[in-house]
């Protein structure tokens, strides 16, 4: 079995699309996984995927580039907090948000905490999803070791945060706020009437065709004057097209009244 077979059978067993992500990196990281696994090539790789839940598990943790940080890219984040929200909360009292990819929930949390800060007790629609159960069962573990919360300033740290050996755990409360699930942003269904939509540092991955595909969908699934928020390494090119309009650095907003292009 060669590099094209495996990715068209492991769509059919697995609906994992390889064919969106850049082929020459994961062409890349497979016959590393393969070395690493000490198996003989694609047909042993494919066999241990169908036979062994466990492995496929492993094998989707370590396709898909779990790095996670609270407040990742602060200037980013305090933009955020000091411009988009309070212009999203003047339009809503509650907001619907969807953290896309999240890994192990440093982001959806980042969300909770600033919206707690902002709009204390009270409860917003927060999602965050990741196709990779095992990481999603660390997410909703909250524990965090100290390089992950490296950004979060030390009042933060105090009041969100328990300390336990060298990790940090966030609070129950916060993590109540944010409902976690599994989700193939290549392949799933998508919400709709997002106020503000996190997608960072994941498309960056995925093939040009794949990319475009993913940021139709993401516009349709903005609420009119919703936030799109991308990673620094990330541009949307077509996002007129799309019916957004660039509002500065990492951050689109859907157009009012404006068709969204497919």
């Amino acid at each position: 079995m060669d590099f094209a077979r495996f990715k068209e059978m492991v769509g059919r067993a697995f609906r994992l699309d390889l064919n969106s992500y850049k082929e020459t990196q994961l062409k890349r990281r497979l016959e590393a996984y393969i070395t690493r696994r000490q198996l003989s090539g694609y047909d042993a790789l494919f066999q241990k995927l169908q036979s062994d839940r466990s492995f496929y598990e492993s094998f989707l943790e370590y396709l898909t580039i779990n790095v996670s940080e609270f407040f990742r890219d602060p200037q980013r984040f305090a933009e955020l907090e000091k411009v988009y929200l309070p212009q999203l909360l003047q339009q809503k009292g509650r907001l619907k948000i969807w953290s896309a990819a999240c890994a192990t929930g440093a982001e959806p949390y980042s969300m909770a905490i600033i919206l707690e800060e902002m709009t204390p007790g009270r409860i917003h629609h927060l999602e965050a999803t990741d196709i990779d159960q095992n990481i999603l069962a660390k997410a909703k573990e909250g524990i965090y070791p100290p390089e992950a919360v490296r950004n979060v300033t030390p009042p933060r740290l105090a009041r969100f945060f328990t300390r336990e050996g060298n990790s940090y755990r966030i609070n129950e409360t916060l993590r109540r706020r944010v409902t976690f699930r599994r989700h193939d942003l290549l392949s799933d269904p998508f919400g709709r009437d997002y106020d503000l939509i996190l997608c960072r540092n994941v498309t960056i991955y995925f093939t040009r065709e794949a990319q475009e595909r993913l940021n139709a969908r993401l516009a349709q699934a903005l609420a009119p004057g919703g936030i799109l928020f991308i990673g620094g390494s990330e541009m949307i090119f077509n996002y007129q097209e799309l019916g957004l309009e660039k509002a500065s650095i990492c951050f689109y907003r859907r157009l009012t009244g404006k068709g969204v292009g497919r």
